[in-house]
């Protein structure tokens, strides 16, 4: 993975109001910190880290800081978003070693359409589509492209599933599961046919039921107690 030159500017000013003009400026306050480093506040351009974060390395891109003349290996960290609009207000920049291993988080790409969703009309039930795992900054993927074409109905795909990659140890449990194959529940709770009898008694035992609420509602005080 090819290392992004970046630059940034110290920003003296702190609080939210002076953070407010940057990011009317169109830049986006930033911290940068790590081993061997004083920590500095430093602002970026905001259309600059846009472009950098959303090239083929992704948010896991290697980040070569230019913080006015010095530079500093990095990764981007703790990006805080608008709520609403989605821009990034905020991040950190954490010094890495080129040599040291890290930790990353990275996304799953799922292809393919699996048998069970062809043959059985069940759906992909996806339970997380990220892993975390561990390499070397220039060694960490973009994105794992797993194929689940071959799942059958009921299939379940977990960690330890995910393909083998030359300096990536996966981080979390080998059971973690990721997407499963299954049958819709609408479908399952659907009664199947010479059933009906089964569906009229209930009918029955409601309107007992209903009988039975209205003596006991007879008997009552007419009290009730109700993000």
């Amino acid at each position: 993975m090819s290392q992004i030159a970046l630059k940034a500017e110290k920003r003296p000013a702190a609080g939210s109001r002076a953070a407010g003009r940057l990011r009317r400026s169109g830049m986006v306050p930033a911290n940068v910190y790590g081993s061997g480093l004083d920590p500095m506040s430093v602002a970026v351009n905001a259309q600059e880290l846009w472009a950098v974060l959303h090239s083929e390395a992704g948010a896991n891109a290697v980040i070569d800081l230019d913080v006015e003349g010095t530079s500093v290996t990095t990764l981007a960290r703790e990006i805080q978003r608008h709520p609403v609009r989605g821009d990034i207000v905020h991040l950190d920049f954490i010094k890495v070693s080129l040599t040291e291993t890290v930790e990353a988080e990275v996304v799953i790409d799922f292809v393919g359409e699996p048998i069970g969703v062809q043959e059985d009309d069940s759906i992909v039930e996806t339970i997380r589509n990220t892993v975390q795992l561990e390499a070397l900054p220039n060694s960490i993927p973009s994105s794992i492209e797993v194929d689940i074409s071959h799942m059958a109905t009921n299939d379940v795909l977990r960690v330890g599933d995910l393909p083998v990659m030359e300096g990536v140890t996966y981080l979390d449990d080998e059971e973690q599961p990721l997407i499963t194959v299954t049958i819709p529940r609408a479908v399952i709770a659907e009664p199947e046919e010479g059933e009906e009898g089964f569906e009229g008694e209930e009918g029955v035992e409601g309107e007992e039921g209903a009988e039975e609420g209205d003596d006991a509602e007879g008997d009552g005080d007419g009290d009730s107690t109700g993000e």
